[in-house]
C-alpha cells in the first residue's frame, strides 16, 4: 500500500499534465489519471511491466486519453488535430533519456577527486575562465587546464555509451 502511495504521490500531477496534453481539460485529465491509478491499484497484485514503471505510467494514461476518445465517439478529430502517437513516443523517449544522462554527469562529476571536480565546476558551472580559476585558487593556469582536461577524459570515458562513436 505504501509503495503504491509513494507512486500516486510522484507521478499524479505530472501524469495530469501529460494527460492535458491530449484532451485540453485539466478536469477531465484528472478524471482520467485518478481512473487510470484506481484500476491500477485493483490490479496491483497480477501486474507485470516489462519497461520502466515510469514509461508504463505515461504510456498508460496517454491510452486512456485515447480511450476516452474512444468513448465520446469523436476519435478521429482528435486523432486528426494532435497527430501524436509516435512523436511523443519518440519526445517521451527523449525526455526520459535526458533525464537519466544529466543525473548520470552529475554522478560522474561528483566522484572526480575534490580538486578537480572544483575546477571543473568553477570553469563549467560558472563560466569561469581558466585564467581566473587560477587566479582565484592559486594555481598556475596549467594546472587548471591539466585539471579540466582531467575530468573532460573521466566524463568521456564514463558516459561513453551515451555518446556517438565518433566523438
Amino acid at each position: 500500500m505504501l509503495e503504491f502511495e509513494v507512486l500516486f504521490k510522484q507521478y499524479y500531477a505530472p501524469l495530469v499534465v501529460y494527460a492535458c496534453k491530449y484532451v485540453s481539460d485539466i478536469d477531465i485529465a484528472r478524471e482520467i489519471v485518478q481512473d487510470f491509478f484506481v484500476r491500477l491499484y485493483e490490479k496491483r497484485q497480477s501486474l507485470s511491466i516489462d519497461t520502466s514503471v515510469k514509461s508504463y505510467l505515461y504510456r498508460s494514461v496517454y491510452n486512456c486519453c485515447i480511450n476516452y476518445f474512444n468513448q465520446r465517439n469523436i476519435q478521429e478529430k482528435h486523432l486528426k488535430s494532435i497527430d501524436l502517437e509516435r512523436d511523443d513516443e519518440e519526445n517521451l523517449e527523449r525526455e526520459i533519456n535526458t533525464v537519466e544522462l544529466q543525473q548520470q554527469i552529475n554522478k560522474v562529476i561528483n566522484s572526480l577527486p575534490a580538486k578537480c571536480q572544483r575546477i571543473f565546476k568553477m570553469n563549467r558551472y560558472e563560466g569561469l575562465k581558466n585564467e581566473e580559476i587560477a587566479q582565484l585558487l592559486n594555481l598556475s593556469k596549467r594546472t587548471v587546464e591539466t585539471q579540466i582536461s582531467k575530468a573532460l577524459k573521466i566524463l568521456r570515458k564514463r558516459l561513453s555509451d551515451y555518446l556517438p562513436a565518433d566523438v
